[in-house]
């Protein structure tokens, strides 16, 4: 591995306390010769000083927007909106490659600046397998919250909390009414995440995964009474839930939590809601009679910071250890250079960070 600068960033979003990198493996890197720069963050789950104690530098948030060149800026979720030229490689879940909301313009920041974009979305093996994913705690997440919603136990704000605390909550009360449960893309990360949270709270869920959703029996889909949807297309293909669904007589549903949040996307298949719910309002009712309750909050694993962003760090450490302009790194830069082009933008201005 050529030297590696790693610059590790304040995260712009007040609901956001997950970390890429937690403090033992910031250690590792260092003692593997990464020089790593971290940002204070008082939102972030582990305080400066863990880093600070590791070995890394510590500097004030925000100010990887003047770090030196060859600095490669790692974070999680979006970038704030300025500066509008992006001159570093950066490594985050840009959510830039399909149509989505914001897409073009952040990837015209990167061509105004030179810089490139690292999408860990894309840092896949060479079967496409994601390397690093945040997949089970957003499943597990996403099917817990419904099952409280489905109760009548969720209260909000939701608030960053911890694996037992959230589990003590689950287990079924005395009183509880049985309930059917559906888990859309069961096989997948998120999929086994949900089964999990499901299994916690006593029920027992059916499972779907591509047998089902090619042949999709969508009245049996609307017969359940809480359905997690943990599926995200590559390709289109036809919607799960659709606008008339929602009105069927017959549809039993009542809880629908969307694990995805693939809203904006021509990729959605839950083509029904057209922007995602937040800590502080995490429900939106998408129609009153029959009620449906809908949940798409598209940073579910900070629910529970410390164990996500364990496990989190854990499978990309060994990438950073091995990061470079090859392998699964270079398919990243790759698939961003292919967006540049969809999107009209020649390779004289793209991606040179």
């Amino acid at each position: 591995m050529t030297e590696l600068h790693l610059w590790l960033r304040h995260e712009a979003r007040t609901t956001e306390r997950r970390t890429p990198v937690v403090p033992d493996d910031a250690r590792r890197l260092i003692e593997a010769g990464v020089r790593l720069t971290v940002e204070d963050s008082p939102q972030r789950i582990h305080p400066i000083e863990e880093y600070e104690a590791a070995g890394a530098r510590v500097v004030a948030a925000g100010s990887w927007v003047s770090a030196p060149q060859d600095a490669v800026v790692l974070g999680l979720k979006e970038l704030p909106d300025e500066p509008k030229q992006l001159t570093h490689r950066h490594i985050f879940f840009g959510h830039a490659y399909k149509q989505q909301p914001g897409a073009a313009d952040l990837l015209r920041r990167f061509a105004a600046g030179g810089g490139a974009l690292l999408d860990l979305e894309y840092l896949a093996d060479d079967h496409g397998r994601r390397l690093a994913a945040f997949g089970y705690w957003a499943g597990y997440l996403g099917a817990a919250l419904a099952v409280l919603q489905h109760r009548g136990r969720l209260t909000a704000p939701l608030r960053p909390t911890g694996k037992d605390e959230l589990d003590e909550t689950l287990r079924p009360a005395p009183g509880d009414e049985e309930f059917t449960a559906l888990v859309v893309g069961a096989l997948g990360r998120s999929g086994r995440g949900a089964r999990a949270a499901f299994t916690t709270a006593g029920a027992d869920p059916t499972c779907w995964d591509l047998a089902e959703t090619r042949d999709l029996d969508r009245a049996a889909l609307l017969a359940h009474d809480v359905v997690v949807n943990c599926v995200l297309a590559t390709t289109p293909v036809p919607p799960f839930v659709r606008e008339e669904d929602l009105d069927d007589p017959a549809r039993r549903l009542r809880t629908l939590s969307d694990v995805t949040c693939d809203v904006g996307s021509p990729l959605n298949v839950l083509p029904v809601y057209d922007r995602t719910t937040e800590w502080t309002d995490p429900v939106r009712r998408l129609r009153k009679e029959p009620p449906l309750d809908l949940i798409a909050i598209d940073n579910l694993p900070s629910l529970l910071p410390r164990e996500s962003s364990a496990d989190f760090s854990a499978a990309l450490t060994p990438h950073l250890l091995d990061f470079g302009v090859g392998g699964p790194w270079g398919r990243c830069l790759d698939r961003f250079r292919e967006a540049g082009r969809e999107l009209g933008l020649t390779e004289g201005e793209f991606g040179h960070a």
